[in-house]
């Protein structure tokens, strides 16, 4: 195999290509700290303010930022309502989040974030975290799974989720089959049949997507369909479905105010992260100097 030259290698490095991962600026602790407290005077959970605060900091492509993150919910005390969490489960609870982004910003981000989020971590805690997967796709749960996908897609889209397959099918007739089989079936949706160590489930998704979709700019549409999405979790009982774990706070996010405080946060979030520089998607990449 040819080796790549000087040249190239200098391109691909290049300052102005941002090559590398988001620094953690100097500022971030005290936001995520403030986020933290203000989560507890709100009566939001631990599980909430972790899976915004992670799905910020996977987007941003800030891995730092998930180890602080980390620290923190070690650090935090629990409310009444939570059951003392031990690090792993901070942890893994980390680590699913980062897998669920993938659906909003795509695999290279993720692979990047878990990889170093996974080296960072004490070696005591990384020894115990689950090496089984709970996702693999088998003849016998095939259609399960294919029939999860859609019901998660009808409890975010009800009332339009038809009318959206039609119309993203005009677009491409394979993009409402990747979607739903690529991801509302298999990664999205709960796992089934397994025992994860941590759920993501209805709610927590939606947090996954709001705060994913508000980092990443550009997909207005995209954020004020997951805050519907998050609404209708609640106002259709799916949160409180059948294998799905109560999100203390959850009803409050999915209110007017609630809304409104996820999304000034995720700002005050991307805005330290990145230093003031905001997103690293495609505007990110800066002409030369």
């Amino acid at each position: 195999m040819s080796k790549l030259s000087e040249a190239v290698k200098s391109l691909i490095n290049a300052s102005h290509a941002r090559p590398g991962y988001t620094p953690s600026s100097a500022g971030v602790q005290t936001v995520l700290a403030k986020f933290a407290s203000d989560a507890a005077e709100k009566k939001v959970g631990l599980p909430a303010w972790v899976t915004l605060s992670t799905a910020v900091s996977a987007t941003l492509n800030c891995p730092e930022a998930m180890t602080q993150i980390f620290h923190l919910a070690n650090s935090t005390t629990t409310t009444t309502t939570d059951e003392q969490r031990i690090p792993v489960q901070n942890a893994e609870l980390i680590r699913e989040v980062g897998l669920k982004c993938i659906s909003f910003n795509g695999i290279p981000r993720s692979i990047n974030t878990l990889g170093a989020f996974r080296n960072s971590l004490p070696a005591d805690v990384a020894s115990l975290l689950s090496t089984t997967p709970t996702r693999e796709l088998t003849p016998s749960n095939l259609e399960l799974r294919k029939r999860d996908g859609l019901a998660l897609w009808d409890s975010v889209y009800v009332g339009f989720e038809r009318k959206l397959l039609d119309k993203l099918a005009q677009s491409h007739p394979d993009l409402p089959v990747h979607i739903l089989n690529g991801h509302y079936s298999n990664l999205l949706s709960n796992p089934r049949g397994v025992d994860a160590p941590v759920k993501v489930g209805r709610v927590l998704t939606s947090l996954v997507a709001i705060a994913c979709l508000r980092t990443q700019t550009g997909v207005g549409p995209q954020v004020v369909s997951h805050i519907f999405g998050l609404r209708k979790a609640y106002d259709n009982g799916d949160a409180q479905a059948e294998g799905e774990e109560p999100v203390e706070g959850g009803a409050w996010l999915a209110t007017e105010d609630g809304n409104i405080w996820i999304l000034e946060n995720i700002d005050k979030l991307v805005n330290v992260i990145s230093n003031g520089q905001g997103t690293t998607f495609a505007p990110g990449l800066r002409a030369k100097l």
